[in-house]
């Protein structure tokens, strides 16, 4: 209680560093300890079974700072991969109304449909275009492996932030090969919008399963290093306070002991996140109501079922 907070610029947050395999961590770390030593993302062998965070800093097209990595962990909560905001919402009770939407799930698809079979891209979609920091997460098969996630901490406006992350998540993400029109049938779309930015003070002044935090630090060769994970992914792990600072703390690349005079080192943002999934076979249904909504003329074909 009574934490002092420092409201932040989420504009200028860096990106962090891929994902890992899922470590296993005891509760809470003795200080000076190693903490979680699970190992950093070096192929994409182990990659693939990726089950946390966020990363990979570099500038993705157009110059905005990118990362790479997973939006929801493979536990995936009651009502993640249906229309239902809940997996992976934070919204307080009695706060705005949502502003990510099945629509943005929808474009989402229709972009990378466009691409993979040669149409002229959609037309600019109904729903806001207001900018936002957001990640789109691509997930495939009836287990809902993680296939791509790319997003950005930089406001881009939603229509061409949608645009750019659909196309950069599914054929540019490093830990996987481009995406093909085979795997579309399977495929499972996320968007995330990250709001409420607040860099605090106490690295312990955020709340698991509500905040997805992003750390900075500087390692043991004197270098600012920097990484995140979305709300979702601390209480999907079972992780306390301490567990995921220090998994952030070996996902960005730092090797030293982890003491908890260095955690208090840290600089620490906490955020929220909106957050909607949808299908393939939602995302054709969804279109077949709303009239091709977002201006693709051509017809699409027939959801494939599961092989």
């Amino acid at each position: 209680m009574g934490r002092k907070r420092c409201v932040g610029d989420c504009s200028k947050m860096a990106a962090g560093c891929c994902g890992v395999k899922k470590q296993k961590l005891s509760s809470s770390p003795p200080s000076g300890s190693g903490g979680p030593g699970g190992p950093h993302c070096s192929g994409e062998s182990q990659c693939r079974g990726a089950e946390l965070g966020l990363g990979g800093s570099g500038s993705g097209p157009g110059g905005s700072s990118r990362m790479n990595g997973l939006a929801c962990g493979n536990s995936l909560s009651p009502g993640c991969g249906t229309l239902s905001p809940g997996c992976g919402s934070s919204l307080s009770p009695g706060s705005r109304k949502m502003v990510v939407s099945a629509e943005m799930c929808c474009f989402c698809f229709d972009v990378l449909y466009c691409h993979l079979y040669g149409y002229q891209p959609p037309r600019t979609p109904r729903f806001t275009n207001d900018p936002y920091p957001l990640f789109v997460t691509w997930k495939i098969g009836r287990d809902k492996r993680l296939r791509g996630c790319i997003g950005t901490f930089s406001a881009m406006n939603l229509h061409s932030g949608l645009r750019e992350y659909t196309l950069t998540s599914a054929l540019k993400d490093s830990r996987f090969p481009p995406m093909t029109r085979d795997e579309l049938p399977r495929l499972f779309c996320s968007v995330s919008l990250l709001t409420n930015f607040e860099d605090v003070c106490d690295y312990l002044d955020w709340e698991v399963g509500v905040h997805g935090i992003r750390i900075e630090f500087i390692n043991e060769k004197g270098s600012k290093r920097t990484a995140t994970y979305l709300p979702e992914v601390a209480k999907e792990q079972g992780w306390d306070h301490i567990q995921t600072i220090d998994s952030l703390l070996r996902k960005g690349g730092y090797k030293a002991a982890i003491s908890n005079d260095f955690r208090k080192t840290i600089k620490l943002t906490r955020y929220r996140s909106e957050k909607m999934t949808m299908s393939y076979a939602e995302y054709l249904s969804h279109r077949q109501h709303h009239h091709f909504q977002n201006g693709i003329g051509h017809p699409l074909p027939p959801y494939n079922h599961y092989s």
